[in-house]
């Protein structure tokens, strides 16, 4: 039986928990790519990590440090 691919959620998460620290729209993109996400273009990379990042900060893994820019904390 074949694995089911994660999320792109679901992979962002795994890879915050595994390495912690400060998580931005940049970090969160190269941490997707790694994952195999291939966005259309540097666009469509961002607002997808940054949909992510939400995702995970509303789910409590992360915490959002600054409220008018997309950097969020482990905790």
């Amino acid at each position: 039986m074949a694995d089911t691919p994660l999320t792109h959620q679901q992979a962002l998460a795994k890879v915050v928990q595994a390495l912690g620290g400060t998580w931005d729209t940049q970090r969160a993109v190269l941490a997707l790519r790694v994952a195999g996400y291939e966005p259309a273009d540097r666009q469509a990379a961002e607002k997808e990590a940054r949909r992510n990042l939400r995702l995970l900060a509303e789910s409590g893994l992360i915490v959002k440090t600054d409220p008018d820019t997309a950097v969020y904390e482990f905790v």
